[in-house]
């Protein structure tokens, strides 16, 4: 009979005070301690082990504590490596100029989606958003363009618990979200109505490299620069954008 594997506790701890960091930087000795349930003296030894090597920095009072810059390495080296970042990138290059609006390709990672790539507005009003950061996937127009893809038990486990609500728009209601994801599906474009920041309207498609698709790119855009012609001219500028990437897909293995 073989046993059943167990994580390797101390490699376990350093990730989980890696990925808290990511999500909330900043944090004390006693808060990581607390949040994550590692014991002081535990949590002392492992923070100054990854500092030395440089996946934790201290702020200048040397209580605080963040991600360093090996994490920023190995995160840059990810997205560099990345064959659909670099295949999509003459595709956000020219969405880009075309439209004058920030320019995001994401990738669903659980229930979260992940913007791998970007490219900013030229407008002074636009979206904040950073390559990296995670959002819950049923409050994006990215997130919801690659669930609309999968089958409805597998946006069920991805999404087993309550929808938070981003913005008063957050669509919290399953049922409500399963509507929507079939009409997206059978549109083939999302769109994100202030859902994951207020005043920002956004639209996506997703990117026929890989079945089911794993990304997706949107365009954002301030609600008050919004017109009734908007949809039509965003959504014919992703159509374009993406019709030469079926073509490509052979270069993916």
């Amino acid at each position: 009979m073989t046993d059943e594997w167990q994580p390797v506790k101390s490699a376990d701890r350093t990730l989980e005070i890696l990925e808290r960091l990511a999500a909330h930087p900043g944090r004390s000795l006693v808060e990581l301690a607390r949040d994550l349930d590692i014991p002081k003296s535990s949590l002392h030894g492992i923070l100054r082990t990854m500092a030395r090597r440089g996946w934790v920095a201290t702020d200048p009072t040397g209580t605080r504590f963040g991600l360093g810059m090996r994490a920023l390495q190995v995160g840059a080296a990810y997205i560099e490596a990345d064959d659909a970042v670099g295949m999509l990138a003459t595709v956000l290059d020219r969405l880009s100029e075309e439209l004058g609006e920030t320019v995001h390709l994401g990738r669903l990672d659980g229930p979260n989606v992940v913007y791998m790539a970007k490219r900013e507005s030229i407008h002074p009003l636009r979206l904040y958003s950073a390559i990296g950061r995670h959002l819950p996937a049923h409050a994006t127009a990215l997130g919801k363009a690659l669930l609309a893809g999968l089958p409805a038990e597998d946006v069920d486990a991805l999404l087993p618990g309550p929808l938070p609500a981003l913005t008063a728009h957050t669509i919290t209601d399953p049922g409500a979200l399963r509507a929507e994801l079939d009409a997206i599906a059978a549109r083939g474009w999302s769109m994100d109505r202030q859902e994951n920041t207020d005043g920002i309207v956004c639209f996506a498609m997703t990117v026929p490299l890989r079945m089911p698709a794993t990304d997706a790119i949107s365009i954002s855009i301030p609600a008050a620069r919004v017109t009734a012609s908007t949809e039509e001219r965003v959504l014919d500028a992703l159509r374009r954008g993406l019709a030469g990437v079926r073509a490509a897909r052979a270069l993916l293995s």
